[in-house]
Order: C-alpha cells, then sequence, then structure tokens
C-alpha cells in the first residue's frame, strides 16, 4: 500500500492507475475508523479496481467551539485496517500539504446548507465542500464513495459535482449499525456506557417514524413528533433538530412520503451524534453488523 501525504504523489498514483486502464475509486474519511468506513471501501472495490483513501481532519468545517482538537486520531490503528480492506493509497496529509496558505477562496454550499445541520454549525458546509472539492482534484477518483449517516453532507457533494461538473460519480451507501441499533461514529467512542444506552433513544426514534409511516401517517409533523416522543423521554438526550425533509432539497415537507429522509442531530453528554432514515425503508434499509453475507 501506497502511503503519502504529498498531493503530487497521490495525483501521480492515480493517473498511473487510470492510464493502465485501472478506474479509481476514492473513500474520503476523517480517520479513527470503523466498520462503516470499511463498508464504504468495499462499495468503492465493487465500482472500481484501484481504491484511494484519504485520511484528514479538517480544521476548515469545525467552528471556533467545536471539538478539533478532541477529534480522536489513531493512524498507526488506521492504517492496518485499510489495508486489510485492499486500500491501495492512503493519503493521510497534514494541514500544511492540503492549505498551503490561507483559503481565500472556498465552495459556497448555497440554500442546502440552511436545513438540519446548517443552521447550527454556520460554515460547517463551507469547510467541507472545500475539502471534497481540493481532495477530488488532487485524487482525481472515477468514484466517490459516502456513507449515507451524514445525509446532509453526501446530498451537498452530489450537487456540487452536478452544479460544477465534476467527472465523478458518487455512490452513497446506508449506513452501517451496531446489532442494537446504533449507528457506527467515530464520535462513539466517546459516549459512556451510560451515554451509549441513552444514544439508543436516536434509532428508536426512527424506528417509531417509520411505524407510523407504515400504519399510514402521512403528515410531517406527526411523523416528527413520533421522534420527538421517544427521543425526548430520554433524559440525557438534548434534541438539536428532528426534521422530517425532501432528501433533495433538504426543506421540510408539510406531507411524507416514502422517499422522505427523517433526520436528527441529538446530544449525548458531550456528543453530538446524527442519525436518520429514508422513512419508506426504515432501520430495515441499513446494515447491521453481522448481516454481511
Amino acid at each position: 500500500m501506497l502511503e503519502t501525504g504529498d498531493p503530487r504523489v497521490v495525483r501521480t498514483w492515480s493517473r498511473a492507475a487510470r492510464t493502465g486502464g485501472r478506474r479509481v475509486g476514492f473513500v474520503p474519511t476523517m480517520g479513527f475508523l470503523h466498520e462503516g468506513h470499511l463498508r464504504l471501501v468495499d462499495v468503492a472495490h465493487s465500482h472500481a479496481n484501484a481504491v484511494a483513501m484519504s485520511i484528514f481532519v479538517n480544521p476548515l468545517q469545525f467552528g471556533p467551539t467545536e471539538d478539533f482538537a478532541r477529534y480522536l486520531r489513531d493512524i498507526p490503528r488506521d492504517r492496518t485496517m485499510a489495508l486489510e480492506r485492499g486500500v491501495e493509497c492512503l493519503f493521510v496529509p497534514e494541514g500544511k500539504d492540503i492549505y498551503r496558505r490561507e483559503a481565500v477562496v472556498r465552495v459556497s454550499p448555497g440554500s442546502l446548507a440552511g436545513h438540519l445541520c446548517g443552521p447550527f454549525r454556520p460554515g460547517h458546509f463551507e469547510g467541507v465542500l472545500t475539502v471534497v472539492a481540493k481532495l477530488f482534484h488532487i485524487v482525481e477518483p472515477d468514484v466517490a464513495v459516502f456513507g449515507r449517516k451524514d445525509a446532509q453532507q453526501a446530498a451537498l457533494v452530489r450537487r456540487m459535482v452536478a452544479d460544477l461538473d465534476f467527472p465523478v460519480e458518487i455512490v452513497v451507501v446506508p449506513t452501517v449499525r451496531e446489532a442494537d441499533g446504533l449507528a457506527l461514529s467515530s464520535r462513539n467512542a466517546g459516549l459512556s456506557a451510560d451515554e451509549r444506552r441513552s444514544a439508543l433513544a436516536l434509532s428508536r426514534g426512527l424506528d417509531a417514524a417509520h411505524e407510523a409511516f407504515r400504519r399510514g401517517e402521512r403528515d410531517g409533523t406527526a411523523i416528527v413528533n413520533a421522534v420527538a416522543g421517544v427521543v425526548r423521554k430520554e433524559p440525557a438526550a438534548n434534541v438539536e433538530y428532528i426534521e422530517a425533509v425532501d432528501p433533495e432539497t433538504l426543506g421540510p415537507v408539510a406531507a411524507v412520503s416514502e422517499a422522505t429522509l427523517v433526520a436528527l442531530a441529538v446530544r449525548v453528554g458531550k456528543t453530538r451524534l446524527i442519525d436518520n432514515v429514508i422513512l419508506g425503508q426504515g432501520l430495515a434499509g441499513d446494515e447491521r453488523l453481522g448481516e454481511r453475507g
């Protein structure tokens, strides 16, 4: 496995792979890998025959009161996991490799950042799109793979690629969950045992929304209330938002359908967790650990 922090080396590797007739897949991450990240690698292998992964904790997407310094990092562990899953090129840059001078020009997310996490994390998605654009220019992938747990991020990346004519296919992979329903996240490592039990309220709330939809409920407010009725019973769970939105515009919907995205952000202790489901699929549309064939 090639490992480098030099963008020029990554670009050379990618161009050589493509010149040799190979299709390049790419999985961008912030590291502290878990099975959800590795599932993205598996899917990248199914769409390409040369897979690159980046590990970069992007300072542009963290606000002044957020946890950039505390974000978990373990490159030796990540290196082993990436190698075992067949990553061929591991790009591990430092800040100076990505931002060689102060970033003046950035990618604006537009109206899609006005919903869900956007109002609670001003500047976050501008930072996300700016670094993803830079990574796409460095790696030059044919296909890039993202997880649906970060549904707003995936929607914004898809829109950026379409609006700015990036020559890359975007694939979004269902959320990977623990057997008890908790969505995999690097941030889960910051939960105490009691907080982890409290965090299960997120998936239980989303399941309640799916059940209400399955029984015939189509009112958006009622669907949101079904989630809230479960999550707010958990004293340790502090809700930032619960919304039922259009999966393309991310705007709230008065009447829901099978395609409606139900998403929430909740703080459990000091840890901010996000989760979502596609209403017509519910948690069954996601993957549970131990269910892979």
